[in-house]
């Protein structure tokens, strides 16, 4: 894609891959669909490096902004499935 990833500089190498990760888990369920579990694992990786509400809010409302991709859709429709599933976004 043609857009940058919304990333903080304090973090670690590490934890801008993995963050970088959790996008592409998102873009994914746009673009071919992915199983449930590995969007609920790359969001539990992601909240580990963002802990809090609100930054996890303007960090995912950044990525939509740029990407057309919703993470508070994907992330709402992954928790309602159930375990095993396939998630595609429309």
């Amino acid at each position: 894609m043609e857009y940058q990833y919304p990333i903080d500089y304090n973090w670690s190498t590490e934890e801008i891959v993995d963050v970088i990760k959790f996008f592409e888990v998102i873009e994914r369920a746009y673009e071919k669909g992915i199983s449930r579990d590995e969007i609920m694992n790359a969001y539990r990786r992601f909240k580990e490096i963002v802990p809090g509400k609100a930054e996890e809010k303007k960090i995912c409302a950044e990525f939509e902004e740029t990407s057309g991709y919703s993470s508070y859709r994907t992330i709402k429709k992954a928790k309602e499935a159930d375990i095993g599933n396939r998630i595609s976004m429309p």
